[in-house]
């Protein structure tokens, strides 16, 4: 698969987050992915397991705390925006956010961010206007509120987390 960074997601990552003093959403968007070299750096430190190498995520964000969200790479589509994106958190979080990028989308049109998804699945906010007309003029189709979102993400794939954790050493 191809490690573009889709553009697509550039213009998504140009809409300002706002954390809001702990009230907004908690991410910083990354301009590009995190290289081959500095993804298996990473799941190294963070399971403890020098035999991987990261090469099913694709890294493009982080919370405050250096929690990553990232793409993995599971289904066999080669399209990066129709993967599952997930998140580990600088604390051990982890967790499937949603099944694609559309739907990752309207986690943000309501509020809520790849740490938010993880760490307080049933939180509900109000709408953040930004992200809700990107929402409305690229993917509408896939409106739903965060907590679908996260459920459903959660059962399509319900082994993420039992498996990541058996990576660990």
């Amino acid at each position: 698969m191809e490690r573009k960074f889709p553009d697509i997601l550039k213009i998504f990552h140009d809409i300002e987050v706002d954390y809001a003093d702990g009230d907004g959403i908690d991410f910083e968007p990354y301009t590009e992915f995190y290289s081959k070299e500095e993804t298996s750096d990473w799941i190294k430190a963070w399971t403890g397991n020098d035999s991987l190498d990261g090469s099913e995520y694709l890294i493009f964000g982080q919370d405050g705390t250096g929690g990553y969200a990232a793409f993995w790479l599971v289904n066999e589509s080669n399209d990066i925006l129709e993967q599952p994106i997930v998140f580990f958190g600088s604390e051990g979080e982890v967790g499937v956010v949603s099944v694609n990028f559309a739907e990752y989308v309207w986690l943000f049109a309501n509020g809520i961010g790849p740490y938010e998804a993880v760490a307080y699945p049933g939180l509900e906010r109000p709408k953040n206007e930004e992200f809700l007309k990107f929402a409305k003029k690229y993917v509408p189709s896939s409106e739903s509120t965060s907590v679908k979102i996260i459920e459903k993400a959660k059962l399509k794939y319900p082994d993420f987390e039992k498996m990541v954790d058996q990576l660990c050493q």
